[in-house]
């Protein structure tokens, strides 16, 4: 396999794994790209017009050569628009990135004034939102 080829098949793997490719999901990426001002600027017509007939025809992308073109062309837009935080919600994406570190970074202060119970607060999720909600909420 050339490595053109292997690069695609990762990036293929990476388009699927993020979110499944069905008429809803793509209807919903192509909203997105339309709202960030990206469907038209980053897409050619017809790609856009692929699109567009994919998201009228299939309920399920099933075709290897389909879901191929068609996550070259999501890729494209998800690039665009700031990747997968867009498709995933800007609050779990957070949560994954700067709530996380805050949640850390806070226990690690409350473990060094002896409260032992701080360990666990990287494992609990609804305090990892807690913070995070919090934080995006924050003065700027």
């Amino acid at each position: 396999m050339s490595v053109r080829l292997k690069r695609l098949g990762e990036g293929l793997a990476d388009v699927r794994s993020r979110f499944p490719l069905t008429r809803e999901t793509l209807a919903k990426v192509k909203l997105k790209a339309l709202r960030c001002g990206v469907w038209f600027r980053k897409l050619r017509k017809d790609e856009r017009m692929f699109m567009e007939l994919v998201i009228k025809v299939t309920h399920r992308v099933h075709s290897f050569k389909l879901a191929e073109l068609v996550s070259r062309i999501v890729g494209k837009l998800l690039d665009a628009m700031g990747g997968v935080q867009v498709m995933t919600g800007e609050v779990a994406y957070k949560m994954k990135t700067d709530g996380l570190r805050l949640v850390q970074r806070l226990s690690q202060i409350a473990q060094g004034w002896g409260n032992r119970s701080a360990v666990a607060w990287p494992r609990d999720s609804g305090f990892v939102q807690y913070l995070t909600i919090m934080w995006l909420n924050g003065p700027p």
